[in-house]
């Protein structure tokens, strides 16, 4: 789909890159510092596919490490990984990390799977040995009361250094892919932190009356995530709407139908059909209108909600919104409704991480194929779609004011995983995580995203954990397998979380 380009271009994550080793070492043994140096630049290759990468070099002294720790200030890193290549004191670790906080990982990375022992030198053995430090360091980072994690396995290399005595290529090990695995989500958990910094989430109009798990303090929400809020009005995007041409109708027009497939009536519910030409024409005005103020007030998210006295220009205008909220929602600005933005805050999460993102709630369950449908009035992720999405036209939206077009979909067969972003009593922010398959599983003809989601368990023993949790109603549903992804993001964002 061509039209899907991002309106803002996602920040990639700054990320500190550093080896330890003993200072004495290197005369004691030629060729070792040369060798961990290798190595320190074969990991900053492979992790600059998420990241931009910062490598230090060798920190092998308590006074190296005080400038290296300086030197990623300077950089301003969101996450320093200390490369425990051969064994190193705690006080060669331990300034780094008190000078710079960006959170750290310490990478266990052994080069080989099994040493030479018949041939093996002392020299070669420490090449070896990155475990021997990070018990040490570990205590050092605990008694300092600095958090850490640890990712252990093989460095992966895919040949072997001239200077080695045995095989060094584990790319194809599985504790090589593993550990590869868990060092790029942990870059790609380090984007959330840095964009979210540098977001801005636009508030349209207001919460939806007495949905009482919508409702969140502005103020707790930027203290715990950095993300700005900027509270906006009807009459703000009727400005812009006032000004749309109709060389841009026709633009958004053909975009629409790239994107969108224009349903008939629903054959089951009276309330769907065949949107009118007026309906569309009013969606594609009023989306020229959300895009240009999203650009304008240069936002990454927008949640929005309008309950107006019946008959009003402003109900009229709300009445467009989801296909608009829809396209901005693929294009990288993803859009809640009923004032919910901590789902919005779920919807940009899953967004930076490329994973999608749509907005959901519980529609039904299906005890006979046992699966759990999710999915909402609109708007949703066109990204993530199987096949084109329906445009069908509305007689009301139920709970709400107005008339207009919705969106009829379903997200694509296979892993997904939804995130709920709740709050917990004491004011701070908790996920909730869960990991479960799309089906195609049949959904009802009314103007609604649906998905059949099959979870681990049985619907029940599903439901029973999950409102255990203290939910919000809403959660946003991405693609893949990203639990792990998703607890990354919490520790870096140091928001309690839970995986269903």
């Amino acid at each position: 789909m061509s039209k899907l380009i991002p309106i803002k271009a996602i920040k990639k994550p700054r990320i500190g890159l550093y080896t330890i080793g003993l200072k004495a070492y290197w005369t004691q043994f030629p060729g070792l510092e040369n060798r961990m140096i290798e190595y320190g630049k074969f990991l900053e290759t492979g992790m600059s596919v998420n990241g931009e990468i910062f490598n230090y070099g060798l920190v092998d002294t308590e006074i190296e490490a005080r400038k290296a720790g300086e030197w990623f200030n300077e950089k301003n890193v969101d996450l320093i990984f200390c490369h425990s290549g051969t064994y190193a004191t705690s006080s060669t670790v331990l300034p780094v990390h008190q000078i710079c906080r960006a959170p750290a990982v310490v990478l266990n990375l052994q080069p080989t799977a099994r040493i030479n022992y018949e041939s093996s030198t002392t020299g070669e053995w420490l090449a070896f040995c990155g475990a021997c430090p990070v018990p040490e360091i570990s205590n050092a980072f605990n008694r300092a009361g600095i958090d850490f994690r640890v990712v252990n396995g093989l460095l992966g290399l895919d040949y072997t250094p001239e200077i080695s005595l045995t095989n060094e290529n584990t790319s194809e090990k599985k504790e090589a892919i593993k550990a590869w695995k868990n060092i790029n989500e942990w870059i790609r958990a380090a984007s959330v932190p840095r964009n979210l910094k540098h977001s801005s989430f636009g508030f349209l109009g207001g919460y939806y009356s007495g949905m009482l798990d919508m409702y969140s303090d502005f103020a707790m929400l930027q203290a715990q995530t950095g993300m700005h809020i900027e509270v906006l009005e009807m009459c703000d995007l009727d400005r812009f709407l006032q000004k749309v041409s109709e060389d841009e109708v026709k633009e958004k027009m053909s975009e629409v139908k790239e994107m969108f497939e224009i349903s008939g009536d629903s054959p089951s519910d009276p309330l769907a059909k065949k949107p009118t030409q007026e309906q569309i024409d009013w969606s594609c005005r009023v989306a020229v209108a959300q895009e240009n103020m999203v650009k304008e007030y240069n936002l990454d998210a927008l949640t929005y909600y309008y309950h107006g006295a019946d008959g009003n220009h402003y109900e009229k205008v709300q009445g467009g919104f989801i296909v608009g909220h829809s396209l901005l929602t693929a294009k990288g600005i993803p859009c809640a409704g009923e004032g919910d933005l901590k789902t919005n805050l779920a919807m940009k999460i899953s967004d930076i991480l490329g994973v999608g993102g749509s907005f959901c709630e519980i529609v039904v369950t299906d005890y006979v194929d046992e699966t759990i449908i999710l999915g909402h009035d609109g708007p949703f992720h066109i990204a993530i779609s199987d096949g084109k999405p329906i445009l069908r036209g509305m007689g009301l939206f139920h709970g709400k004011k107005g008339t207009g077009v919705s969106v009829e979909a379903k997200v694509r067969t296979g892993d997904i995983t939804t995130l709920n972003v709740t709050q917990t009593i004491d004011g701070k922010l908790k996920f909730i995580i869960s990991e479960g398959k799309s089906t195609n599983g049949p959904t009802m003809k009314i103007g609604n995203t649906q998905t059949p989601i099959k979870f681990k368990v049985h619907p029940d023993e599903y439901m029973d954990m999950w409102f255990a949790e203290a939910p919000t109603h809403h959660c946003a549903m991405s693609v893949g397998s990203n639990a792990s992804l998703f607890e990354k993001v919490a520790d870096l964002l140091n928001v309690k979380h839970v995986t269903l």
